[in-house]
């Protein structure tokens, strides 16, 4: 992704759906190059045009899997690393669906003696790379774009365990604390896991807080941990009274 891709995303999370015209002049740039850009920035269903401008896609759809892989992608690795460097050998965990939990396992590779449940094919696919973790992964129907599991008979697996550590990612977060997610059926192996864990901790960048997914899986009183990338929202601080805030 382009530097000036982050840039227009960012004007438009902090203003909300902005013209072309508006775009260009934030941005110092010309009107036929932030139109190119904003035609990439929909192909990766990072941006929809409206009559008169662009804003944020849809809450019913969350941004494609091959985009989110990127998006934010240092982000994502500072608080994976930030995540492993806290988890002792030995501990048993859940690792939920996202691209951010796939760069916690990333980060796990050398850690000894794990139990990791997962619904998360990728998380799977990783972590085969540890020899000395042991990887139980649930059973259901194949979600293809993103190699998840989810459904029913993924949900009944995971309440099978009690898990250390649920290690989670969210779509959105609202500022009372409200997590959000767009696949009920996902939602629901997901808040599963914050039940069968002694702890949750949350992994998820600071831009969660601006996008607004259609489905409720939880609320911030129920994380232990949050490790994000930068200072909550002011609106938001309250919600999270409580949660140990580690900023990668």
């Amino acid at each position: 992704m382009l530097p000036r891709h982050r840039q227009i995303l960012d004007y438009v999370r902090q203003h909300g759906d902005a013209s072309v015209e508006q775009l260009a002049r934030a941005l110092e740039v010309t009107a036929q190059t932030i139109r190119r850009d904003v035609r990439e920035l929909e192909q990766m269903q990072m941006l929809a045009r409206y009559h008169g401008g662009v804003g944020l896609p849809s809450s019913v759809q969350n941004i494609a899997y091959e985009a989110r892989q990127v998006l934010h992608i240092d982000a994502k690795r500072r608080m994976a690393q930030a995540v492993a460097a806290r988890i002792e050998a030995g501990r048993s965990l859940f690792l939920n669906l996202g691209t951010s939990t796939e760069e916690v396992a990333k980060a796990l590779l050398q850690h000894r003696g794990l139990r990791v449940v997962t619904n998360n094919l990728n998380v799977a696919a990783i972590l085969a790379d540890n020899q000395d973790a042991e990887i139980l992964v649930a059973g259901g129907v194949l979600r293809h774009r993103d190699r998840g599991i989810v459904g029913e008979a993924a949900r009944d697996f995971v309440r099978q365990f009690r898990a250390d550590l649920g290690i989670i990612g969210v779509s959105g977060i609202e500022a009372d604390g409200t997590l959000l997610d767009y696949d009920l059926s996902e939602v629901r192996v997901s808040q599963a896991i914050i039940e069968q864990s002694r702890e949750v901790w949350l992994v998820a960048d600071h831009t969660k807080f601006a996008r607004q997914a259609l489905v409720k899986l939880g609320h911030a009183s129920q994380i232990t941990r949050f490790f994000t990338d930068a200072a909550l929202p002011p609106a938001a601080a309250a919600s999270f009274a409580g949660v140990e805030i580690i900023i990668a």
